[in-house]
């Protein structure tokens, strides 16, 4: 890999060999503030009910109102990220975010949280979103990539179980504030580091996708449709009246989006990204993996919680052999393993590994025991998740041209948010349902709460299985995207921005790096 150095902007920056690679964990810390957040407040919500004096109905709203913000603004922050740079959406994303968290933490009123929780959402949504396209254009070789998207990879899939052992860590010691409170400093010392290490940029412009129609569409359609699967489907079902109405309207909005971008001039998301088959199957697998991991790691706990009588702290505790074999994975194993088989013949070993967690899972006892019904199933999701996840990332970037990277690392996340969303609430409610079947057949409590979760497990495991039947459909193994590559050419219409879109590569020193630990 030819390198082509320029100048030191300061005399006290990291070499060049290193920067890239700190500037990869800069965003992935980013990333994690993110990720553990969700979880964090999940394990705080009892004390923030207790001091708000939330009922159990306007409770939920403290997660509602961050996933309706951040699931309905990640597409449309992804595709702002190339219009006006990427570096300034994280930046500006990570200074809404830790506002937000300080306004949380400050909170002493149900509207004043709900609230906060908001922006917050959508400070997330501005941070994540443009992440994984910043990632696959700073490393554009397919080993780097690979290397690059596992550390990537185990940030995001991994930071939700370390958020319920920091949640019941800060929860149980402190109170809950501070799981708000702490990331402010994260917050800071990400922006000082970012500004710092990555390049800025300018974007394709602008005017290359000023479609304000379709941005208030695509923002309206999403949120509406989260807000769907997160109140009405979950309180009332999925066949009341409310739920099909908002439902349809949420639909009829994203096609309203589709005919307009298919008409616009300049599209705010160029419908081109769609025709790939790579990235379309990629984000499909996605949705539904997503969806039965989601499922699980909520499921889960309340297994542990409800029926076996964990604490916060504990529960935390338990899901530690997923980080650890994940991250493992991820960070160590999974660049070597896609670059030696392809993503694609990683996706299908590692998914299967997770369906089979979810089987064992299904079969757990009321008076089971950790070590020998609970940790087997721990294990092998983590290393499943480890496994499939990074290949399916590079999947999913395959084929994307740089210009359209931010565009699709917001649908990345957003099929992500989507299937976690609708897993979760479809999961949660046949649970309960069946739970309450068996309660009236005269089952005990935690007897019937370990058949409805059963019936949970055992439907994810068949979205997972569902997803391996997906795989075939992707048309290319290759890790790397080509598009990303420095030998890939420029679409001729695009060539005006080929030199800006390079800049999206880069760390401050312009040096062409090796990976650390290689």
């Amino acid at each position: 890999m030819s390198a082509t150095t320029g100048k030191r902007p300061h005399a006290n920056v990291a070499a060049p060999r290193d920067e890239r690679w700190v500037a990869l964990y800069v965003l992935c810390v980013g990333m994690l503030m993110i990720v553990l957040d969700v979880t964090v407040v999940n394990v705080a919500l009892p004390s923030i009910q207790t001091d708000l004096h939330f009922s159990t109905s306007s409770l939920a709203w403290v997660i509602n109102a961050y996933l309706i913000a951040f699931g309905g603004l990640l597409l449309l922050a992804g595709r702002l990220g190339d219009l006006v740079g990427r570096r300034n959406i994280f930046l500006a994303g990570i200074g809404l975010f830790t506002v937000a968290s300080l306004l949380c933490g400050l909170a002493q009123s149900q509207t004043t949280l709900i609230a906060a929780r908001f922006v917050q959402g959508a400070g997330g949504a501005m941070t994540s979103a443009v992440i994984l396209g910043m990632i696959v254009t700073m490393f554009p070789q397919p080993r780097e990539q690979a290397k690059a998207i596992g550390v990537y990879a185990f940030v995001a899939s991994a930071g939700g179980s370390v958020g319920l052992l920091a949640g019941g860590v800060i929860t149980q010691s402190i109170d809950w504030h501070w799981i708000f409170f702490v990331n402010i400093p994260i917050g800071v010392a990400t922006a000082v580091f970012a500004t710092r290490l990555l390049e800025r940029d300018t974007g394709i412009g602008i005017g290359a996708g000023a479609d304000i129609p379709g941005g208030a569409l695509i923002t309206s359609a999403l949120m509406l449709g989260v807000y769907t699967i997160v109140k009405p489907a979950a309180e009332d079902g999925w066949g009341a009246g409310r739920t099909l109405a908002l439902g349809g309207l949420s639909v009829a909005l994203l096609v309203c989006f589709f005919a307009r971008e298919a008409a616009a001039r300049n599209p705010l998301v160029p419908l081109r990204i769609f025709r790939s088959r790579n990235v379309v199957t990629a984000n499909a697998i996605q949705i539904l993996s997503v969806a039965g991991m989601f499922g699980m790691f909520f499921l889960g706990a309340l297994y542990l919680r409800r029926v076996l009588g964990y604490d916060a702290l504990q529960i935390g505790l338990a899901f530690l052999p997923v980080t650890l074999t994940m991250g493992t994975l991820s960070i160590r194993y999974s660049e070597r393993l896609v670059t030696r088989f392809g993503a694609r013949a990683v996706v299908a070993p590692g998914l299967a590994l997770i369906a089979l967690a979810l089987v064992l899972f299904a079969q757990v006892p009321v008076q089971g025991s950790y070590f020998v019904h609970v940790m087997p199933s721990m294990l092998l999701l983590g290393i499943g998740a480890g496994i499939c996840f990074p290949a399916l990332m590079n999947l999913a970037m395959s084929g994307v041209k740089p210009q359209d990277a931010g565009l699709a690392s917001g649908l990345v996340n957003t099929t992500a948010q989507i299937g976690g969303a609708l897993g979760l609430a479809v999961l949660a409610t046949l649970s309960a349902s069946h739970t309450r079947h068996l309660l009236a057949q005269g089952h005990s409590s935690a007897a019937a709460l370990t058949g409805g979760y059963h019936l949970a497990f055992w439907i994810a495991a068949a979205l997972t299985l569902a997803a391996i039947a997906i795989v075939p459909a992707v048309l290319s193994s290759t890790a790397p995207s080509p598009a990303m590559s420095h030998d890939a050419q420029p679409a001729p219409e695009n060539d005006a921005h080929d030199e800006r879109e390079r800049e999206h590569a880069g760390v401050r020193g312009g040096a062409t790096l090796t990976e650390p630990g290689s």
